[in-house]
């Protein structure tokens, strides 16, 4: 495919696209339907609906019986880990192969020209972005992953929380599943900010921004704390009516999706004609400039309270003058 027919690349060889970004048209006065109805299949396809599909996956052939769920045990537990482990390897791992180490598309709508493998850095574990983001993945953020759904599981067995079923409550079921990708980047919003704080980012979340140029190893590259909170949107699982293929899919959402805002690509080609979206330039300029795009665009969170940065000069020029206004503020202290 050609990039620019698409976006424009600068001297650097750095991508971006022409379009400026858009919020969801769903928190919007007045309601624009028409808008919404154009929107809406690209909410459902391709992300979520993957989503779901593994979340199904997960439940129905890779999950143990309720009755082996109700009793804490080493053997279930160690069987969800590489279950999820599995699953990471293998998505995160044929984005890897396909984009970054056998380059198939080139940079080829990809935001950043460089690719992390030639930027060696002393932030990193053994200098290297690659080796350190799978060991952050796999220390910690699975295993905590993995904790969160054992525990899901476990009460869900145990009669745990307001658990309903699809035959009971088919209406709420139905419409929580709609609104669990648009309720995780709420949740995911609150706690960005709040990590973002000065202390809480030197201390946890600079781990993740040390991924400036993110590739999909880097989606799950955090600070333990970060990921404690960062899977903390799965206990609303406990307090409102929800089943546990709902609950998975939110892991889902949450965990393999996060892939998707770091793959560094704006569309992954398919063919020489097609190209599946990403949506990944909003968080993609998050790690760029830090203190914009706190959620990806669905909520308009960022847009009402001012750090919405939607590619264009109008935004940067925004942004620029926040961060003098900031700079000036400190300087008078």
């Amino acid at each position: 495919m050609d990039d620019l027919r698409f976006g424009t690349r600068n001297k650097r060889g750095d991508w971006a696209p022409k379009d400026k970004l858009e919020t969801a048209p769903l928190f919007v006065f007045p309601p624009r339907p028409l808008k919404f109805l154009k929107w809406l299949p690209g909410y459902f396809y391709p992300w979520n609906l993957l989503f779901m599909a593994l979340a199904a996956l997960t439940w129905f052939y890779l999950t143990p019986s309720v009755e082996t769920l109700k009793t804490l045990a080493p053997g279930w537990v160690i069987f969800l880990l590489a279950r999820n482990s599995a699953l990471v390897l293998i998505i995160y791992g044929l984005l890897e192969l396909r984009l970054y180490i056998k380059r198939g598309q080139g940079s080829n709508f990809k935001y950043n020209s460089k690719f992390p493998a030639e930027q060696p850095s002393d932030v990193f574990m053994f200098k290297s972005q690659n080796i350190d983001n799978i060991i952050r993945t796999f220390a910690t953020g699975i295993p905590i992953w993995t904790a969160y759904e054992v525990l899901g599981l476990w009460a869900y067995a145990n009669h745990i929380g307001p658990w309903a079923t699809f035959a009971e409550h088919p209406y709420w079921l139905v419409f929580f599943g709609l609104v669990i990708p648009i309720y995780h980047e709420f949740h995911f919003y609150c706690i960005h900010r709040l990590i973002h704080f000065p202390l809480l980012y030197k201390y946890i979340h600079s781990v993740h921004h040390n991924s400036v140029n993110p590739s999909p190893w880097s989606s799950l590259s955090m600070h333990p704390i970060e990921h404690l909170l960062y899977w903390s949107d799965s206990l609303i699982h406990l307090i409102l009516p929800s089943h546990p293929l709902l609950f998975l899919y939110g892991l889902q959402v949450t965990g393999t999706g996060a892939v998707v805002g770091h793959v560094g690509f704006d569309k992954i080609e398919v063919g020489d004609a097609g190209g599946i979206d990403t949506h990944a330039y909003a968080h993609y300029l998050h790690h760029k400039y830090f203190e914009v795009n706190y959620a990806d665009g669905t909520t308009a969170l960022d847009k009402l309270f001012g750090t919405w940065h939607d590619g264009s000069k109008e935004s940067q020029a925004q942004m620029e003058a926040r961060y003098e206004k900031k700079v000036a503020k400190i300087n008078q202290k």
